[in-house]
């Protein structure tokens, strides 16, 4: 069946349009709620990131879930892999985070996980959005859930995150810049590094609701590059609004995507014979980590976009180390979802373990031209991507370019756009290939307006 509200990473939108509503959230939690009490007693934690609206959504699922008799544990602004964590760790049936991740301050969402920190199964996400049009029954007064708040939640996944690098690291020596992106690490990030003996220039870390991932965080590494080359830095790490996501940039102010950390940490554990299989990329990934996984002799497989679906391939062949160039990193050897602080240290261990700056380390992998262009698209419009003229145009794309390039043409689970990519060795035309493409879709798109 298809899902109406559920993308690739929960629900997600405008905050005032359907369904990021106060009254449908207040819906979904009642949903939520009912669903987890079918399958007995229902304890839910939930978290969120710092934007405005959280408190507002916040109090909408409390009701809702307490109105399905679920009881309700309060973590406060939190990073999404930490949810997850403490999901398991509390025993608790669920995890949900409020957050619309990179998304500017005035989208948000509502993402779930599963007593095991894991994204929820499609058959129970479906068995939500059905109970989300029934009527909202409330439980008698004496069922109702009861709500708590976790005090000592973020030294917990502080703990947590230093776990996933031996008791004897120490970062002493190490000079880092550290942009929180205004978002829900800008406590507990700066506290991991600096623990672990790095000297820590943070930036990002002055939430004020309205101003998360603006200028800062994974998507806009300006501020970052400039801080360490001002300071003289050893490298910087960008989180994004959640902190599920991770971007560096080296001393000399390259920006190191999430392609290139995950060719550093697979040849870490591949040296220390630590590599459990191959790696898991998407779609999106550069061609080059591909090409220099398999020189290595390490299997790479390509799954689709979205950590859900990284995830999945990573279950079927039992691997441990998967991502996506945006920064999406899991390390299954260590949590159990995308987590920026747990891959960035990794990262910094894999420095360390091999006498290497981060950009001696990135050096190995030759990146291949890839061109990414966002085509915006009114939501609830139709996509123009089965157009047979579309499809020709991308075929004739994929000719010119030969066995050496790619074209790939995908809407974002995420935002209102449609993503045109294109890979190959020249790129000069692999630039002048995806404005050809962008350009139909525009066209397409002010065709079907008019």
């Amino acid at each position: 069946m298809q899902k109406r509200y559920f993308g690739t990473d929960g629900i997600r939108g405008h905050v005032g349009t359907h369904p990021i509503t106060p009254e449908f959230v207040l819906k979904l939690g009642w949903a939520v709620g009912t669903a987890f009490r079918r399958q007995g007693s229902c304890r839910v934690m939930i978290g969120k990131d710092t934007r405005i609206s959280g408190y507002m959504f916040e109090s909408a699922l409390e009701a809702g879930l307490s109105a399905a008799g679920a009881h309700v544990q309060l973590l406060g602004p939190m990073p999404t892999p930490a949810i997850a964590y403490l999901t398991r760790t509390f025993k608790a049936d669920a995890g949900i985070v409020i957050s619309a991740s990179h998304n500017p301050y005035f989208d948000n969402g509502i993402k779930f996980f599963s007593a095991t920190g894991s994204k929820l199964p499609d058959e129970l996400e479906l068995e939500i959005e059905r109970l989300v049009d029934e009527p909202m029954q409330v439980v008698e007064s004496a069922q109702l859930g009861k709500v708590f708040r976790v005090e000592d939640a973020s030294g917990r996944y502080i703990e947590f995150c230093k776990s996933s690098v031996p008791t004897s690291t120490s970062f002493k020596g190490l000079k880092l810049v550290l942009d929180c992106a205004h978002g829900a690490t800008y406590k507990v990030a700066p506290s991991v590094f600096r623990e672990l003996g790095a000297e820590v220039i943070v930036i990002g870390d002055k939430p004020d609701g309205l101003n998360i991932n603006d200028q800062v965080g994974s998507t806009d590494l300006r501020a970052l590059t400039q801080q360490v080359l001002d300071s003289g830095a050893d490298l910087g790490i960008a989180l994004d609004g959640d902190g599920d996501r991770v971007l560096m940039v080296d001393h000399q102010g390259v920006e190191v995507d999430g392609d290139e950390l995950l060719y550093i940490m697979a040849m870490d554990l591949h040296r220390r014979e630590l590599l459990r299989g191959g790696v898991v990329g998407t779609q999106m990934s550069n061609l080059g980590l591909e090409l220099a996984l398999r020189d290595k002799g390490i299997e790479f497989v390509r799954a689709k976009v979205g950590d859900r679906y990284v995830m999945a391939g990573l279950r079927e062949h039992d691997w441990i180390l998967g991502g996506e160039a945006s920064g999406h990193i899991v390390c299954l050897n260590h949590t159990s979802t995308g987590d920026g602080i747990i891959a960035a240290l990794q990262v910094l261990k894999a420095l360390q373990h091999n006498g290497q700056t981060l950009a001696q380390a990135r050096s190995g992998m030759l990146k291949c031209p890839q061109t990414l262009i966002n085509v915006a698209y009114a939501r609830g419009a139709d996509s123009p991507l089965a157009d047979p003229a579309l499809q020709h145009a991308v075929a004739a794309a994929e000719s010119r370019l030969g066995d050496s390039g790619r074209v790939l043409l995908r809407l974002s689970g995420t935002e209102p756009l449609i993503r045109v990519m294109v890979e190959g060795q020249d790129a000069a035309q692999v630039e002048s290939e995806a404005n050809i493409l962008a350009n139909q879709v525009r066209v397409l798109f002010a065709a079907e307006a008019g």
